[in-house]
């Protein structure tokens, strides 16, 4: 009797070994996977390299922590990398994961860092905007699982934007881009982590476009919303601010910005 219950406690401590050993290995495997293919994803929906540092997923808590994420420039740019997200969040319905159509409650990505470049007449927040696949290519080919978002939150997103060198004007201007929240995404056609990425990067472009407006070149900001397919008003007056802001030092430059805030903070004009 004492040996058969021996052998019992065995073989429940074996089974109990594995099945540690598997959920190990499975949280192993599902983040690399999940790693794999945003990175892969990504990276192909913008025709540059898109890596991660590491990826943290919680089962029980049916959330995702991506952490060190990086889009990089395209070849001819100064900087490595066109943005830097230190960490994101990403909430999903577990039950969704075995489904055709993954559901993700939501996503946080707080803190992006972009640096935008000039380069001739083009940038290369630009470039990368003009390879993104149209809408109806990407359903015709769609890539690994569909998605549904139900929110997508990008808060706190600072960009800096390397302007051409002239004599006395500043070369670099520093953008806080407001809040951007999108809902319901992926209910009206089909959404892969590629085209998700897409547009992400569009939203936060079109940011850059409607802040820009006086700070930045008349041509940078144009060359964004045609390549995001919109018409940006840039305004006389807060194109003459801007340019005002341009040519000033930073300290003088205080009494511009506010002015300037003030101007763009009012009603927008009906289109």
């Amino acid at each position: 009797m004492k040996a058969a219950k021996k052998i019992v406690i065995r073989v429940l401590s074996a089974v109990a070994v594995l099945l540690v050993v598997l959920v190990i290995a499975f949280y192993l495997s599902s983040e690399s996977m999940i790693k794999s293919a945003v990175e892969t994803a990504a990276s192909k929906a913008l025709g540059v390299a898109v890596t991660i540092k590491d990826v943290d997923l919680s089962i029980l808590r049916g959330r995702v922590g991506i952490e060190g994420l990086v889009v990089k420039n395209p070849e001819g740019y100064a900087n490595e990398n066109l943005l830097e997200l230190d960490q994101g969040q990403v909430a999903v319905s577990i039950g969704s994961l075995l489904s055709d159509t993954v559901n993700i409650k939501e996503i946080k990505l707080d803190g992006a860092r972009l640096t935008m470049e000039q380069k001739g007449l083009s940038n290369n927040l630009k470039e990368i905007i003009d390879r993104l696949p149209k809408a109806e290519k990407a359903e015709e080919q769609p890539e690994g699982k569909n998605l549904h978002v139900d929110r997508l939150e990008i808060t706190n997103t600072n960009v800096k934007v390397k302007l051409l060198p002239v004599p006395g004007k500043t070369d670099t201007v520093s953008l806080n881009i407001d809040p951007i929240v999108m809902e319901d995404l992926g209910s009206d056609d089909k959404l892969s982590v590629g085209v998700l990425t897409g547009k992400i990067l569009a939203a936060i472009a079109a940011g850059v476009a409607k802040q820009g407006v006086g700070l930045l070149p008349d041509d940078m900001v144009k060359g964004i919303g045609s390549a995001l397919g919109t018409t940006i008003d840039l305004g006389k007056s807060a194109t003459q601010e801007g340019q005002k802001l341009l040519e000033t030092t930073t300290d003088a430059g205080k009494d511009v910005l506010g002015g300037l805030k003030d101007l763009l903070g009012g009603k927008k004009k009906e289109e």
